[in-house]
């Protein structure tokens, strides 16, 4: 199984916004979407970093309130680590685990196409492995 099997099933829809945007108006975009990660690219189309609600936190914590005011681009994790619709779930699951991130662009000829989460990908798992579940006491029944 592979990326692409996820993005057919949740959807290729990406929330994106510039690096140029404040850290309270992603949070706004956050919770106006119910995600948890936001893509940021550059004035055309390409991916610079990732914001998630874990960096918003941080950059809290480490600026005070003063840092809602100030650009994504400044708190975001940048030169985020990426996956391809080609890639397994399997292999997948692991750079999430090692690159201890919960999201990840995915990329199809340099271009973003979507993004995978931590809980799309176990989702995903569960999913398979309960259909091999069920083949399995099929095959038991019938045996």
């Amino acid at each position: 199984m592979t990326v692409l099997t996820i993005l057919s099933e949740k959807g290729r829809q990406v929330v994106t916004a510039p690096p140029t945007m404040a850290l309270q108006d992603i949070a706004r975009e956050l919770i106006r979407h119910g995600i948890g990660a936001v893509v940021i690219v550059d004035g055309v189309g390409t991916v610079v970093g990732v914001m998630s609600e874990r960096d918003i936190v941080c950059a809290i914590a480490n600026g005070g309130a003063r840092a809602l005011q100030e650009p994504v681009g400044d708190h975001m994790q940048q030169n985020p680590v990426t996956a391809h619709e080609n890639d397994t779930v399997d292999s997948t699951m692991q750079t999430m685990t090692l690159e201890r991130r919960r999201h990840l662009p995915v990329m199809r000829d340099g271009r973003l196409c979507g993004l995978v989460s931590i809980g799309d990908v176990v989702k995903h798992r569960i999913k398979v492995i309960e259909e091999e579940h069920r083949c399995m006491r099929e095959y038991i029944a019938q045996a």
